[in-house]
């Protein structure tokens, strides 16, 4: 299963001139003879403002230890990238059950599926 996996993966500035490995969230499963899957940025440099599309992943938070994050990071589930599974470098861990509700409920709202 990747849906919901904190993994690495090379994710590409703003302005296409390059990537940078960083982490991310798988949003699907591997899709399609090509195993493409929806991915969404992390960073560690939180907002002043959060965003209704971001989610905090905090440190002092329980279900921090299994994202496999080293410090408090956020979710920005307005930057999204299609990848092939094999661009993925390595998996660091998972979001929580209660981080995954969030996620779907953003993405809901995100996309206007409600």
């Amino acid at each position: 299963m990747t849906k919901y996996k904190v993994v690495l993966v090379p994710f590409p500035f703003d302005d296409l001139s390059g990537s940078k490995v960083r982490p991310a969230v798988c949003l699907t499963e591997p899709i399609g003879q090509y195993r493409h899957v929806v991915i969404a940025f992390i960073t560690s440099r939180i907002p002043d403002e959060l965003l209704d599309t971001d989610i905090l992943i905090a440190s002092e938070l329980n279900d921090f230890k299994y994202t496999g994050l080293r410090v408090s990071s956020a979710l920005r589930l307005h930057r999204v990238l299609t990848v092939t599974a094999t661009m993925i470098q390595r998996e660091l861990g998972y979001l929580s059950e209660i981080k995954q509700n969030i996620v779907q409920n953003k993405l809901k709202q995100l996309f206007s599926l409600e």
